[in-house]
């Protein structure tokens, strides 16, 4: 399967944001590019929020070019198979974190949002990923810090996108 094919079935499969999912559709029948950071009209990219449950805490990254306070995540390069792989490769990279693990159940929710040109726009599909215990976190070349957070820090520090991130996903480890 191919890393659109897995897209659009992951998307066709996710019900909670009716509306922007069809968006994100129709995104991807009018630009056959994208998935691809090179699709200026916009592109679908995946992220992960790193959590730590056991410690109610998530690890964010300063972004280096944004300088917000963000979840993990990136662009999908064609190697990726699928948008869960392509998130947890960013997670990876850009956490410094090995033995990061996908919470099950699929993406925990779609955001998009206006980036600076020449693009206009991420269609993200967000996914949460599980940080082994005493996990060990670096600065990546796309990051100024690294550092986790409280749940109750994140929302003095992030943005509503990522605050709404972190609440689906802590409703999908209640459940």
């Amino acid at each position: 399967m191919s890393l659109y094919d897995d897209t659009v079935l992951v998307l066709k499969g996710y019900e909670d944001q009716a509306e922007l999912r069809q968006a994100y559709l129709d995104h991807l029948d009018e630009h056959p590019d994208g998935l691809w950071k090179s699709c200026h009209a916009g592109h679908i990219t995946a992220s992960a929020l790193v959590i730590d449950p056991e410690g109610g805490r998530v690890l964010l990254t300063l972004h280096k070019k944004l300088r917000m306070w963000l979840q993990m995540g990136g662009h999908c390069e064609p190697g990726d198979v699928s948008l869960a792989d392509a998130a947890l490769r960013e997670a990876t990279e850009e956490s410094g974190v090995s033995g990061l693990s996908l919470l099950p159940g699929g993406p925990v929710r779609l955001d998009r949002h206006p980036i600076p040109a020449p693009c206009h726009w991420h269609f993200d599909v967000q996914y949460a990923v599980v940080a082994p215990p005493d996990a060990a976190h670096a600065i990546s070349d796309e990051s100024l810090d690294v550092r986790w957070f409280g749940y109750d820090e994140v929302p003095k520090v992030a943005d509503t996108s990522v605050v709404r991130l972190l609440e689906a996903t802590r409703a999908r480890l209640a459940a």
